[in-house]
């Protein structure tokens, strides 16, 4: 029995340093979870206002939600140092391919939406740009609700990811905003 308990033990041991070793090879190669460490906009962007034509949508609540996560305070018109203005959410799907039976086998969903940014004087911060995720789906003729379910989940997926990337735009710009103002006040110094 003695012999047994120190085998198990070691086991153990060995799964535990295994555990370790995986761990810190993942967190080595740069891995984070989602939501973790993701996009940081500078303290002056934190300060916006969203304006979209439908504030009602799934899209708006997952930009307002997104950027509220990493620290985005959304404010009323006039007390906001930006604004920024969400597009319609564009959603296509098309017939990737054909299977043996005639049947669309799988298929390409592309959705997109555009966004500026402006000042709180009114000028253009940031031009209109477009961001788009495109995702592949399987299509299975015999499962039809089964695929309707998978199709609202994937387009909700789809939603956060636009959000993630307009945040990720967003703060790059602002970032390198800052840095090019930076740079330039530093050429004007006296040296």
């Amino acid at each position: 029995m003695r012999q047994r308990l120190s085998s198990h033990s070691g086991y153990n041991l060995f799964r535990s340093a295994l555990l370790l070793c995986v761990l810190t090879l993942l967190t080595a190669c740069g891995f984070q979870l989602r939501g973790i460490g993701g996009p940081t906009v500078p303290d002056e962007w934190k300060s916006m206002q969203l304006v979209s034509s439908n504030p009602n949508s799934e899209f708006s609540r997952a930009v307002f939600t997104r950027f509220a996560i990493n620290g985005v305070q959304w404010q009323e018109a006039g007390f906001a140092n930006y604004r920024l203005d969400l597009g319609n959410e564009q959603f296509r799907q098309s017939n990737l391919s054909i299977g043996a039976d005639a049947r669309v086998s799988e298929f390409e969903l592309t959705m997109s939406v555009a966004f500026r940014v402006v000042d709180a004087e009114g000028e253009i911060a940031m031009t209109s740009t477009t961001v788009t995720v495109v995702r592949q789906m399987e299509n299975d003729p015999r499962n039809v609700v089964g695929k309707e379910g998978e199709l609202r989940l994937l387009q909700s997926e789809m939603r956060n990811e636009l959000a993630d990337k307009i945040l990720r735009r967003i703060g790059f710009y602002a970032s390198n905003l800052g840095n090019t103002a930076a740079d330039s006040t530093a050429d004007v110094a006296p040296r």
